[in-house]
């Protein structure tokens, strides 16, 4: 396997039927024209949709909103279970632990997590309430936003009220700024107020009229996916800051939700479940596990689609032709279903689409998809390297994956995945000013392209923001059981404190991975714990050893799995993880003429020279890609070969490398790349 240990990919290969009929059933196109005609039996109308919604989620919504408001200064009710907190549940073996008892300390991640917050300061609450105003009649003198967030756009306020919500959210959980949860609480009071307004639980920036021309089947851009954005961000904002408000203007809308689906006939619904409707599943299961309420995940169930789902349960890869993140989430509500059902057949969707989709269908940088979709047969991605690669948002999704699959099998691997796409995917698609890529190029002689500060509010603008607010949420996990015996795992390398107060214990990891080949991790307590510690050697290290207050032990692990340090802990105990890295190469998957060189779990890229000015509409505007970037470059050409043939490592600390080609191209890790022109890919030297 490409990304993971090859005895792995032997494994996942045994376990997986890799047949490769396409089914066209699958495709998530819009509905052709003899297609929409053939639905005019249903021919909803205002009255027939609409009616009945307001019978079922209104006044009551609406009560149950004003006796849990929260009088200005009134206490914050304590947060929730670690459960609640982690999205995890009963069939989760491992929780990771809340982010306010782990903090980030000096490092790039501080660093990137510091630019998203500012980004996150600089955006006026007004302007993000705006067409959440006007929908629910309510007077707005602010500028709107654009791009995505235009007063026209049917996308609007999947930014403003939704991936905003949740980053702030995030923001406040993962470092305590509360400036951040001011503003969300802020955005909370005065969308609580539109939803009030509108009388029946209904809660978006834009009016239920999309959701009557989604009904009828009509194009319209996925009112759905919106909803979701704003339901999961009052979720958020409930669950890490403690906003009661939220929690009820999230019920208000699942309410409208199950009510809207009352009009609306199963053949009905299975057809508009064809245009993206993000993670309704998801958030539906969380707002169940939550509340307790069943009818909650009786909605959630109205989210799922047969004809993508039964595929992946049959153990089949019917995703070429299919929009990659349209699908992804559809699959972690699979997972949040396991999670609290116990059924097992959701957990086989996800289980087999997450190792499918990581042998047979990514790029090295931990991402796939071209152009959004997935456009060739499973194992191939010949052809396919262009500017439009890799949609940011992909990343973010598939990561959350490796975190839940992770969860419920301890397996190292899903922690190297994430670790790949975090360092390459995700590090570096934000530049100083908080803006965020969508694409990652990934054709030679292209460059990195992000969002304008207040007119483009992308899908991938969002998640980003998400992401870049939760870097402490993956570092440590911990183990089923009582506080006082349960083990803890260390799964990513970043600096940081984990402070578990439950148990009396903490953990200082200090490292400058990847510049230092390893860690450190100080212990500390009050009086001695006897535990157990797992600590991830990955798959990608060369030898290993750790040293336990300067002792090493004769004992390690296998790369690709976790190490386990079980003895009575003191503190001031030092563990010291040395993790040596080596070059590899990996082939594009269907071309082994070009392959990529990595060293450890960091993809190389070869430096092409100064790209597009800064304030170029080449680096910097609001379409997703620029209109015309040109042609790809020819790839750098290396001999054929093992990886030392054609790099030279100059610097291991400095992480700092050079080609033996003829042009000497100086080589370093992706994500360093900021301004220049690169290349990923090595074509290989034809022989005389």
């Amino acid at each position: 396997m490409r990304l993971f240990a090859n005895g792995f990919v032997t494994g996942l290969r045994a376990l997986v039927d890799f047949s490769r009929r396409r089914d066209t059933r699958f495709s998530n196109r819009l509905p052709s024209r003899p297609e929409r005609e053939s639905m005019s039996h249903f021919k909803p109308t205002r009255r027939t949709v609409l009616a009945g919604m307001a019978a079922a989620a209104g006044s009551a919504t609406l009560n149950r909103l004003n006796a849990f408001a929260q009088p200005p200064g009134a206490a914050r009710p304590a947060l929730k279970t670690d459960e609640l907190i982690s999205g995890m549940a009963k069939n989760a073996g491992l929780i990771p632990f809340p982010m306010t008892e782990v903090r980030l300390t000096d490092s790039i991640f501080k660093q990137q997590a510091e630019y998203n917050q500012q980004y996150l300061a600089s955006l006026s609450t007004d302007r993000l309430l705006h067409s959440f105003r006007l929908t629910s009649g309510i007077t707005s003198t602010a500028t709107p936003y654009g791009g995505w967030e235009k007063p026209d756009c049917e996308l609007r306020g999947h930014f403003n009220g939704g991936h905003y919500l949740s980053a702030v959210a995030l923001a406040y959980a993962s470092t305590g700024n509360e400036d951040l949860r001011k503003a969300g609480d802020t955005m909370v009071g005065e969308m609580v107020r539109c939803q009030k307004a509108n009388n029946n639980g209904y809660l978006s920036a834009f009016p239920e009229a999309e959701f009557e021309t989604l009904a009828r089947g009509k194009n319209v851009w996925a009112p759905f996916y919106t909803l979701h954005k704003i339901m999961a961000g009052m979720v958020d904002m409930y669950i890490h800051t403690g906003n009661e408000d939220a929690l009820q203007a999230a019920e208000g809308i699942a309410g409208w939700v199950g009510a809207y689906f009352q009009a609306i006939s199963d053949d009905q619904r299975m057809f508009m479940l064809r245009t993206e409707y993000g993670g309704m599943n998801e958030v539906l299961a969380n707002l169940a596990s939550l509340t307790g309420r069943q009818r909650y995940l009786q909605t959630a169930h109205l989210f799922e689609q047969p004809m993508f789902l039964d595929p992946l349960a049959a153990h089949r890869d019917a995703l070429t032709g299919i929009h990659a993140n349209t699908h992804v989430p559809k699959v972690i509500g699979a997972a949040r279903m396991y999670e609290l059902t116990g059924d097992t057949r959701y957990r086989d969707i996800a289980q087999y689409f997450l190792d499918e989709v990581l042998t047979e269908r990514l790029y090295p940088i931990g991402n796939t998809s071209v152009g959004e979709f997935w456009r060739t047969d499973a194992g191939n991605l010949k052809g396919t390297l262009q500017f439009k690669d890799a949609e940011c948002c992909v990343a973010y999704n598939l990561m959350k994956l490796d975190r839940h699959l992770f969860s419920w099998t301890g397996d190292a691997r899903y922690m190297d995945a994430y670790e790949r796409s975090l360092w390459n995917a995700r590090m570096g698609t934000q530049n100083p000013q908080g803006l965020k890529e969508y694409f990652f190029p990934l054709a030679a002689g292209y460059w990195r392209y992000y969002n304008t500060s207040d007119a483009s509010f992308w899908c991938c603008t969002g998640t980003g923001a998400e992401e870049f607010a939760k870097f402490n949420d993956t570092i440590y996990f911990k183990g089923q059981g009582d506080a006082q015996h349960a083990a803890v795992w260390v799964n990513q390398f970043i600096p940081s404190e984990l402070n578990w107060k439950e148990a009396g214990f903490g953990l200082r990891q200090q490292t400058s991975f990847p510049s230092e080949q390893g860690t450190t991790l100080t212990v500390k307590v009050a009086t001695p714990q006897h535990r157990t510690i797992h600590v991830r050697v990955p798959g990608w290290v060369d030898g290993g050893a750790v040293k336990i207050n300067g002792r090493e032990l004769e004992a390690f692990a296998e790369p690709g799995s976790y190490l386990a340090l079980t003895r009575e802990w003191r503190d001031g105990d030092k563990i010291e993880l040395s993790l040596p890295m080596k070059l590899t190469t990996e082939p594009l998957p269907g071309d082994p003429t070009l392959r990529a060189a990595i060293y450890g779990p960091l993809l190389l890229a070869a430096d092409l020279g100064p790209g597009p000015a800064a304030d170029s509409k080449l680096r910097i505007d609001n379409d997703t890609a620029p209109r015309n970037p040109g042609p790809a470059a020819p790839d750098p050409v290396a001999p054929d070969g093992d990886v030392a043939s054609f790099i030279d490592i100059t610097s291991a600390k400095d992480l700092t490398f050079k080609s033996k080609t003829k042009d000497a191209l100086p080589v370093m890790p992706m994500y360093r790349i900021t301004e220049q022109k690169y290349a990923v890919y090595w074509g290989t030297e034809k022989k005389a």
